[in-house]
């Protein structure tokens, strides 16, 4: 290692995706990195005992995942929510049933959405 540097440059290895997916499989729980180290110095490798950081794949249900986000892209909730604040601000927003029901709805709509985007990604709802 030349002076100066603090490691030694990272190591490539072009794998297939058939390849990729069995090692990150036999991987288990240790980072892909900690089980290719393992295999390649099986004579007393031992990895580190630090927790691995992220998982290998953070999304649980893909077509949940993919719903809530064409619902999202159908919505222009973003738009509209710009809209309501900027009504609101100017004292335009009529405050009638409609308007309440309208955003009691829109509510829900998002209440349904931020559910199954927690369930996709696996994750604990804290509410």
């Amino acid at each position: 290692m030349k002076s100066g540097l603090s490691s030694p440059p990272p190591f490539s290895l072009r794998l297939t995706f058939e390849e990729r997916a069995r090692l990150n499989d036999e991987a288990g729980d240790m980072t892909l990195s900690d089980y290719v180290r393992s295999k390649l110095f099986q004579d007393g490798y031992r990895p580190p005992s630090k927790p691995k950081r992220r998982r290998k794949s953070p999304v649980k249900d893909h077509a949940s995942l993919a719903q809530v986000l064409a619902l999202l892209g159908k919505s222009h909730i973003a738009n509209n929510i710009n809209q309501l604040a900027k009504a609101a601000n100017s004292g335009s927003l009529p405050v009638n049933i409609e308007t309440e029901r309208a955003l009691m709805d829109a509510a829900k709509d998002v209440a349904r959405m931020r559910k199954m985007l927690i369930e996709a990604l696996d994750l604990k709802d804290f509410t």
